[in-house]
């Protein structure tokens, strides 16, 4: 199955299936030197952990990553890092049911057409258990980015549903599960646990930023900065939207409001008096916050009864039983600050090996 790898220079392949043995990723390209041990991955996974709330899906997972190869004595040698997360929690008899049919809005369809077989337990490959490699190969990129060019990433939940959430403070982000940049929370618990009890679903918005970004990280026209980041973002499982800076908002501004007006700043930089731009021009970082904001859709598997088809092309009624988040938005955050994470990666290994040619 080909589109398993991301990124070129600083490339990760993804393999594993949600009910399989184990989940992990194979890293090509992180630079030699650098110190790494599990300790420095773990954290991002336990961010991103499923069963670690009542709105999430309670399928019991540690997450634990291991180091397999690329690291000798404490230290990244330059050749290919393989991190694995074992699945010590699967129940594929959940599945039994749905085996034979296709579930509204998921791949299953999709993967039968394409190559006549798929695995029905927890989606195979098209389950959002396969991000959590996507983050422990974050944590990677993260730690050479905020080493070397002190780059920080975040991310919050700006809508939950219909409920849309005032950003307060980063501070708020990691003390509640829904990475909600507010202090009171009991707005979103409410509508979860009505959700929940309704059987149903709902999508979400968030928020995701790169501080201290290198200027002049992108390439012109096919492999800018924006269009690498947009790939990235969509590549996670149910994103249906991403905007750069302002995104689609910038349909009603005048061109007097939308350009990021400069002036003299240090060290011969400028100084920009807004962002609207996302901290990119012309496919190519200005020094200023990656801003990014992404859209993802209503989590599929939900109790309501639905009409769909079996492999036979045979009229069914479907309730998809198991473990499910009622919204997939909710653990969103830490995958979308790796995937970022990842991409600026890439072009900042771009960037380094122009410098050195």
């Amino acid at each position: 199955m080909a589109g398993n790898t991301l990124g070129t220079l600083f490339a990760v392949t993804n393999f594993g299936e949600s009910h399989g043995p184990a989940i992990g990723c194979v890293i090509d390209g992180c630079p030699p030197g650098m110190a790494l041990a599990e300790s420095d991955i773990q954290p991002e996974l336990d961010r991103r952990r499923p069963g670690s709330s009542a709105f999430v899906t309670q399928r019991q997972e540690a997450d634990r990553v291991e180091i397999l190869s690329g690291v000798y004595q404490g230290q990244t040698t330059g050749t290919p890092i393989c991190l694995l997360i074992r699945n010590t929690d699967q129940r594929s008899k959940d599945y039994s049911d749905i085996a034979q049919a296709f579930r509204p809005g998921h791949a299953d369809y999709a993967y039968y057409r394409k190559y006549g077989i798929r695995d029905p337990r927890g989606g195979g490959r098209s389950s959002a258990r396969l991000t959590a490699p996507t983050v422990a190969a974050g944590a990677v990129a993260r730690k050479w980015l905020r080493e070397r060019h002190g780059t920080q990433f975040q991310g919050c939940m700006t809508q939950l549903g219909e409920l849309p959430i005032a950003f307060e403070s980063w501070d708020y982000v990691a003390q509640n599960p829904f990475f909600a940049p507010v202090a009171d929370t009991a707005a979103l618990e409410n509508y979860m646990r009505a959700l929940r009890k309704s059987g149903d679903s709902c999508g979400a918005r968030l928020r995701v930023t790169a501080r201290n970004m290198p200027a002049g990280l992108g390439e012109p026209l096919y492999d800018r900065l924006d269009a690498d980041i947009a790939h990235a973002m969509m590549g996670l499982n149910a994103v249906k939207g991403v905007e750069i800076g302002d995104g689609f908002a910038c349909v009603t501004q005048k061109g007097s409001e939308h350009g990021d007006a400069m002036f003299p700043g240090e060290a011969g930089r400028p100084r920009f008096a807004s962002n609207h731009a996302g901290g990119i021009l012309g496919g190519i970082s200005t020094g200023q916050d990656l801003e990014v904001s992404v859209a993802i859709k209503p989590t599929s598997s939900i109790l309501i009864p639905r009409p769909s088809i079996n492999t036979a092309g045979e009229a069914v009624e479907l309730i998809t039983k198991g473990r499910h988040d009622p919204c997939v938005g909710i653990r969103a955050t830490p995958i979308l600050e790796a995937l970022l994470a990842l991409v600026v990666m890439d072009h900042a290994m771009h960037q380094q090996a122009r410098a050195t040619a």
